[in-house]
């Protein structure tokens, strides 16, 4: 039987409306639309993305990927990501399950495995095809739904074999990075905790440095080599999201939502707003409020 076909008939019955919800299953989330989105910026946590029906473009600082059911997108580092649902309608509804990293579960199979990581700065956003295997085992994973009193015990181990196929498969010097203590990759994992932990505040790139156990200058070169942009551009990113965040969820005006992310001058908060979202505040907050669905992020 196709797995995929299975996947999918799985998530359109325990996610029946459109949107994003999290599971009874640790760190899974499954996402519906029944409509193409607009593109809606968000912030990715590290993880995989499987697409059981439809498509979806994701673009990271100029660079854009598509991937559908016959493909996955792994994401390797927490980023600020561009989301753009393509094929989805009520008849046929774009379906995809996100599945967020464990770093302590990762950290524990790399110790079984015993294998050395690169220190090659590798994607931190790729999409690989598909594997029947790792789609089996995705499938079992999200069928414990149906048995609650079974997802404490059988959960970690369907997990742990997740992420053993991702770990077997190509992209697994990215995961091995991602779950070795001084790799780049985790180093700037940390830096990117760091950051996203005081956003709203001036940013400081010696302390930034000290908490991933780099220099200032080896920081800076491998965040960019990484994440494809400056730890101040990504901070910008950040404040600029948490503030539509705000003017949309929570009503706030431009000039609340400015102030409490960390900008001083509502001039420059409307130029950088614009920027990056295509439209001043207002305009933008209306438009999302027409035709913005929560699965688009996803």
């Amino acid at each position: 039987m196709n797995k995929i076909a299975d996947l999918a008939q799985l998530i359109s019955r325990f996610a029946p409306v459109s949107g994003m919800s999290g599971t009874a299953v640790p760190r899974l989330s499954l996402i519906r639309a029944d409509h193409p989105s607009a593109p809606v910026p968000a912030v990715y946590e590290a993880s995989l993305c499987i697409i059981a029906q439809g498509s979806k473009r994701v673009s990271l600082a100029g660079q854009s990927v598509v991937y559908d059911a016959s493909s996955y997108l792994l994401v390797s580092v927490d980023l600020p990501l561009v989301g753009h649902v393509l094929e989805a309608s009520p008849a046929a509804p774009y379906l995809c399950c996100k599945i967020d990293f464990d770093p302590a579960a990762l950290a524990d199979l790399l110790v079984t495995e015993q294998r050395v990581s690169s220190e090659k700065d590798l994607p931190v956003l790729a999409v690989y095809p598909s594997d029947p295997d790792l789609i089996d085992a995705v499938c079992r994973l999200v069928k414990l739904l149906d048995r609650p009193g079974t997802i404490d015990v059988l959960a970690p181990l369907v997990e742990r074999e997740i992420l053993y196929r991702l770990l077997t498969g190509p992209h697994g010097a990215t995961l091995r990075q991602m779950g070795t203590v001084d790799s780049h990759l985790n180093q700037v994992s940390r830096a990117v905790a760091t950051i996203r932990s005081g956003f709203h505040t001036q940013l400081r790139i010696d302390e930034i440095a000290a908490a991933s156990g780099m220099s200032a200058s080896s920081l800076h070169a491998h965040f960019k080599a990484i994440t494809r942009m400056t730890p101040l551009e990504y901070q910008k990113q950040l404040r600029l999201q948490e503030a539509r965040r705000l003017m949309l969820a929570d009503g706030a005006s431009a000039g609340t939502a400015g102030f409490a992310v960390g900008y001083d001058s509502p001039s420059q908060f409307s130029r950088e707003y614009r920027r990056l979202f295509g439209a001043p505040p207002r305009q933008d907050i209306e438009r999302l409020q027409a035709i913005l669905g929560s699965a688009a992020a996803y």
